[in-house]
């Protein structure tokens, strides 16, 4: 199967469920989305198993694939362990970085300052692949395989990299002075500071979050 296909009909259907096209509780229809996407139905059953993975849908034989919703207590609970497994993260990185690590996190700093002053719709999209990028890289920099494996089942559902629209300029500003910071602990090699300053970073994240739950597809906390 073409490659481009298979990252294409997921992208199609994780961006439906982050903006809401596809709300939680909601049928998936191979056949719809696979027209409206320009693909086969192959591309976007294979796409359906991996958003399952991810816990944004569920396969129900027979029935098709059901959108996932989503509480603040889910989010809750996913900060959390964020908290544990990046702050360990943070803090491993800044013990085993190489300069080229630590150069990639500078330069990531840098094109992130540098777009949000002016930042539209499509640079605030990129903005959100940046930061995800530069919490992989630290990721990268602990030297950890079975983290770095983790981490991206966690890091961004897709309703939190929507989320990113609706942040002010003030929330992202503070977010990036903590990545300015974070790559600062780091190239000191000082752990129990960029442990401190992930999980600052986190905990702003998650309560940024809570200020603006009535835009994200989330379902009332039961």
């Amino acid at each position: 199967m073409n490659r481009s296909a298979r990252d294409h009909a997921y992208d199609v259907v994780r961006t439906g469920i982050a903006s809401g096209e596809y709300p939680a509780g909601s049928w998936l229809r191979e056949e719809e989305i696979a027209a409206g996407a320009g693909v086969s139905r192959t591309p976007i059953r294979e796409a359906l198993h991996r958003l399952e993975a991810e816990g944004l849908v569920q396969l129900v034989r027979n029935r098709g694939a059901l959108v996932v919703g989503w509480t603040a207590e889910d989010l809750d609970n996913l900060f959390d362990l964020r908290i544990a497994l990046e702050g360990y993260g943070a803090r491993r990185a800044a013990e085993q970085r190489t300069e080229a690590q630590l150069e990639r996190l500078r330069e990531l700093c840098g094109t992130m300052d540098e777009l949000l002053p002016t930042a539209d719709d499509e640079a605030l999209q990129r903005l959100g692949s940046l930061c995800v990028d530069f919490h992989t890289e630290i990721h990268r920099a602990t030297g950890n395989r079975q983290l770095t494996a983790l981490i991206p089942t966690i890091l961004a559902p897709p309703f939190v990299s929507e989320a990113f629209h609706h942040h002010t300029q003030l929330d992202l500003a503070q977010s990036f002075g903590h990545h300015r910071e974070l790559a600062q602990a780091i190239e000191a090699r000082d752990g129990d500071w960029a442990e401190a300053i992930m999980v600052a970073h986190l905990r702003h994240g998650r309560q940024s979050l809570r200020q603006m739950e009535r835009h994200l597809p989330l379902t009332p906390t039961q």
